[in-house]
């Protein structure tokens, strides 16, 4: 930490060989302890804790007892060895005579413990947002987070890429949520729209020849609070010209591997790859957490050869996992979960060493099963082929058996996506509508639109989605096409994208990108459990910021001039 005027060290700065020198700390006071002859105090910065005491004969020891919880301080004084050092703080073999003392600024009693384990429920913490963020644990995540930009933006910058920002104030166009909406007060009646994303900013950015750009990019989204969510978060925005999908996937699996080597020091290993098709026959998603080697098998050409009769006409899949046994109750409980997946048919077989038992024992004769070793097989008939159904079971098995992982990081890649689906019988984009078909598949656009495969591709780390990304078209004559499949008229078509086929018109070269959802990101490199835990000043599930009170009712004044403004 540099030096300044009230500071010649970080509290957490201090090491053995500073002993000797006079020092100069500032922070906050996380507990006073009085022993006597001799009172403590543990003072706080980001950069860690640092011991300061006084003897009782010191003319400071009445100043240091008095001190509270949370007060500001400066201490200077000489650094010592501890003569008893405390293993669990990197400062634990050093502590500080205080020889001068000023208190900066008194603290009011905070509601609840400014320490790593608090007592304070979220809701407090999130009102008091500025306290919680004083938690040494919540510092190291936003920490982590700057670094994790600062390597990002080192990476990017060295392979030739602009950062470039756009702007925040856009036109309305439909990209699967709702809007945020801001009223153009010298235009009555017309709104901006703040960015989802900035997709089309981005493609325009190609076209006008700035071939490798990034943003981190601000981006809002006005969703049903569900989940774990936030109405406005944060992407690392990327597009590149004349790339193929290969030379982008390629570049970024660099990117993240050298993210996780530089950040946290740990090597993520070989990042795998599968088709959609592949992740939801083998895993049932389209973002599986392979930390966890169970995967489906399809096994329907034998199934329709046994004497089972639910399995007719149906296909069938079958998961073994080794070393386990899983209860009746446990057994009845996945059984509902698939129903209400819309999974007609769940079957087990067990094997110890003393026995094998199967739900199918009036069917099957357990010779001819051939398991190999101790563990639980479920076998799933499905109507048609594979479904989330799969996934949501396979995630229950991990979770109520409590499966280790078999790893630490688990990277792929998901590509060959779907480029439409069928939303309420029409046609939906399914992921939005300038993804560039496959070019395998450009033929079946008119005569089989849901049979194409878009050049459509999604980074999977631990069972999460942390980049989605795509090809996008870059002529007029395809996008337009994509949008009359899309159920657009010439005269929507033109109000909402004309600005866009019109670029697309003056030479747009091939290009592509990605964006990575950095909160999502670092929360997973953070090791937090929510959102909220890696974002400085969050909303709660229901959206509402309990420090600032947001949102808020109008003043009357301001109200009465929104309603001018919509009425005119």
């Amino acid at each position: 930490m540099e030096a300044t005027s009230y500071r010649t060290h970080g509290c957490g700065e201090l090491r053995p060989h500073h002993v000797g020198q006079r020092i100069r700390v500032a922070g906050w006071v996380r507990r006073v302890r009085d022993l006597g002859h001799f009172v403590f105090a543990d003072v706080r910065d980001r950069t860690g804790i640092l011991q300061l005491y006084a003897r009782a004969e010191s003319p400071l020891y009445a100043t240091l007892r008095k001190l509270g919880r949370e007060w500001v301080i400066q201490a200077e004084g000489t650094l010592r060895l501890r003569e008893s050092p405390n293993p669990n703080l990197p400062t634990g073999q050093v502590e500080l005579e205080v020889e001068t003392l000023t208190v900066l600024n008194p603290s009011l009693t905070p509601p609840f413990l400014i320490e790593d384990e608090t007592d304070g429920l979220e809701e407090l913490r999130l009102q008091y947002r500025y306290l919680d963020l004083r938690r040494p644990v919540m510092q190291a995540r936003l920490m982590l987070r700057a670094r994790l930009l600062a390597v990002l933006r080192e990476y990017l910058a060295k392979r030739g890429f602009l950062e470039i920002e756009t702007p925040m104030l856009i036109r309305s166009t439909p990209e699967g949520a709702r809007d945020f909406l801001v009223p153009a007060r010298l235009k009555p009646g017309s709104f901006y729209a703040l960015p989802q994303s900035p997709q089309l900013l981005k493609q325009l950015l190609m076209i006008a020849g700035y071939d490798r750009y990034f943003q981190v990019a601000r981006c809002f989204r006005d969703e049903d609070y569900r989940g774990d969510r936030q109405a406005e978060f944060t992407q690392l925005d990327c597009e590149l010209s004349f790339v193929t999908q290969e030379e982008i996937l390629e570049l970024f699996t660099d990117l993240v591997q050298v993210a996780f080597r530089e950040v946290l020091g740990v090597e993520v290993g070989p990042v795998q790859r599968l088709s959609y098709a592949e992740a939801l026959a083998q895993y049932g998603s389209d973002k599986p957490d392979l930390r966890y080697s169970l995967k489906w098998e399809d096994v329907t050409p034998w199934a329709q050869q046994q004497p089972v009769p639910f399995w007719k006409g149906r296909h069938v899949f079958w998961m073994w996992v080794p070393h386990v046994q899983a209860s009746r109750k446990l057994q009845d409980t996945w059984r509902t979960l698939a129903q209400e997946a819309g999974i007609p048919s769940v079957a087990f077989v067990q094997k110890t060493a003393q026995q094998i038992s199967t739900s199918l024992s009036k069917f099957l004769s357990v010779e001819a099963l051939s398991l190999q070793g101790e563990g639980l097989g479920l076998w799933v008939a499905l109507e048609k082929g594979p479904s989330p159904g799969l996934g949501a079971l396979r995630s229950a098995v991990i979770r109520d058996l409590n499966l280790r992982p078999e790893r630490e990081w688990a990277v792929l890649w998901v590509t060959d996506f779907p480029l439409f689906e069928e939303v309420e019988g029409r046609l939906a984009p399914a992921h939005h509508p300038f993804v560039h078909p496959h070019p395998e598949d450009l033929e079946r656009l008119e005569t089989d639109p849901l049979r194409v495969r878009g050049l459509a591709y999604d980074l999977v780390i631990n069972g999460y989605e942390i980049l989605s990304g795509s090809l996008r078209c870059h002529t007029p004559q395809l996008q337009r096409q994509i949008f009359h499949l899309l159920g657009l008229g010439e005269t929507e078509m033109e109000e909402k994208f004309g600005f866009l086929l019109q670029a697309l018109s003056y030479g747009a070269p091939p290009h592509g990108g990605c964006a990575f959802g950095l909160d999502r990101w670092v929360m997973l490199m953070a090791g937090g459990h929510s959102l909220r835990d890696v974002i400085a000043f969050p909303k709660t599930a229901s959206g509402a910021d309990l420090m600032l009170g947001a949102p808020a009712p109008l003043e009357p004044a301001q109200k009465a001039e929104v309603i001018r403004w919509l009425s005119s």
